[in-house]
Parts: C-alpha cells; sequence; structure tokens
C-alpha cells in the first residue's frame, strides 16, 4: 500500500484556505481525508505573560513549530496516529489536551505559510496557493475575527498594520512560486476546485488507494 497524498495548501489571511481544503475534503469518504491546520502548531507561549504574548508576532515563519509539524507528516504518512496540540487564540498559547489524529489516505495542510517552510514543502505531493484580492481578505479577517475570536475592530486592524500585511507581502506572498497550482477565488472556484479533486482521485486510483 502506498503511503497517503499530502497536499499543502496556502495563500493569505482570508483568502479562502480553509473553504477549500473542507470543499475537497466533502467530496471523498469522511474516513479518508484529514485536514491538519498549521495555526494547531502554533508555538507555546505558556512561559510569558499575556501581555507579552499579545505583543508577539504570529505571522512571521518563527512563530510556528515546524519541526513537529514535519515529524507529525511523517507519522501520518507512516499510518500512525498523532496527538496535535491544541492551539487557544484566546490565551495565546496551547492548552494542555490534544487531539489525537488517524492517519488518512489523503492529508490537506492548511496556513499561510506552509508553503514558505522547505521542510514542509519536500514532504508534499501537490502545493497549492490560494489567491484573493487583499481587501477581500481584509474583510474576511475582520469578520471572523470579531465573530470567533471575540476580538474588538482596533485590535484586528492594528495586528493587520503592524503585522499581517508586512509578513504578507515577505514571506506568504513570495511562497506562491512554490505552487504547483495557484487557485484565484478561493472557495468561489468551483472549476479550480473540481479539478484539484480529480487529481487527486488520480493519484489515488494509481497508488491503488482509489
Amino acid at each position: 500500500m502506498e503511503r497517503p497524498v499530502l497536499i499543502g495548501i496556502a495563500g493569505g489571511t482570508g483568502s479562502g484556505k480553509t473553504t477549500v481544503a473542507t470543499i475537497v475534503r466533502s467530496r471523498f469518504h469522511e474516513e479518508s481525508v484529514i485536514i491538519i491546520h498549521h495555526d494547531s502548531y502554533y508555538r507555546d507561549r505558556g512561559e510569558m505573560s499575556l501581555a507579552e504574548r499579545e505583543k508577539v508576532n504570529y505571522d512571521h515563519p518563527s512563530a510556528f513549530e515546524n519541526t513537529l509539524l514535519a515529524e507529525h507528516l511523517k507519522e501520518l504518512m507512516n499510518r500512525q496516529p498523532i496527538e496535535m496540540p491544541v492551539y487557544d487564540y484566546t490565551s495565546h498559547t496551547r492548552l494542555s489536551e490534544t487531539k489525537t489524529i488517524k492517519p488518512a489516505e489523503i492529508i490537506l495542510m492548511e496556513g499561510i505559510l506552509v508553503l514558505e517552510d522547505k521542510i514542509l514543502r519536500s514532504l508534499m505531493d501537490i502545493k497549492i496557493y490560494i489567491d484573493a484580492d487583499s481587501d477581500e481578505r481584509f474583510i474576511r479577517r475582520l469578520l471572523r475575527d470579531m465573530k470567533e475570536r471575540k476580538r474588538s475592530v482596533d485590535s484586528v486592524i492594528e495586528q493587520y498594520i503592524r503585522t499581517v500585511r508586512p509578513m504578507h507581502l515577505q514571506f506568504v506572498e513570495p511562497s506562491k512560486r512554490y505552487a504547483d497550482i495557484i487557485v484565484p477565488e478561493g472557495g468561489h472556484n468551483a472549476v479550480a476546485i473540481d479539478l484539484l479533486v480529480t487529481k487527486i482521485s488520480d493519484i489515488l486510483r494509481n497508488s491503488g488507494n482509489g
């Protein structure tokens, strides 16, 4: 039996990465697809005060524990379960509990910087970059952070200006050059998603996992 198919899905904040991953997942048997969120691998900042954690640049590559993520991906590709960290956006640190993730035929890994890291890229079978207009991305992030993370308008705007936009220009946008597929309009691009699903099906069929 061949190893699972690992697909990296990158793109700016609010570009539609999670939407694309969710739609792709819905096209296959539920137990055959898992989604790994890069955000789950933010470094544990438990030793810092909340005020200090709030000042951390979470859009810089150093904010992520990619070594642990790479180890977990290799375990999943060897068909071993992992204990994935659980990150709390309110306290800006990991919770004490973990989430058990069982291996599957398709691993979708999404995050703004998954294509920026050379080691993570080397593990991927397909590399995707979700492209979207910067104004649309900001509006989606603003609405999401206010609704899901209970952030104020001022705090979202301040963070966007201070770190999100500069890091996007420095690290996220340039990682587009590593993509095998660039998907404009994110989850609204039904044609691109259908092509991706067809490609995954072909890979699974040719590997004997289809």
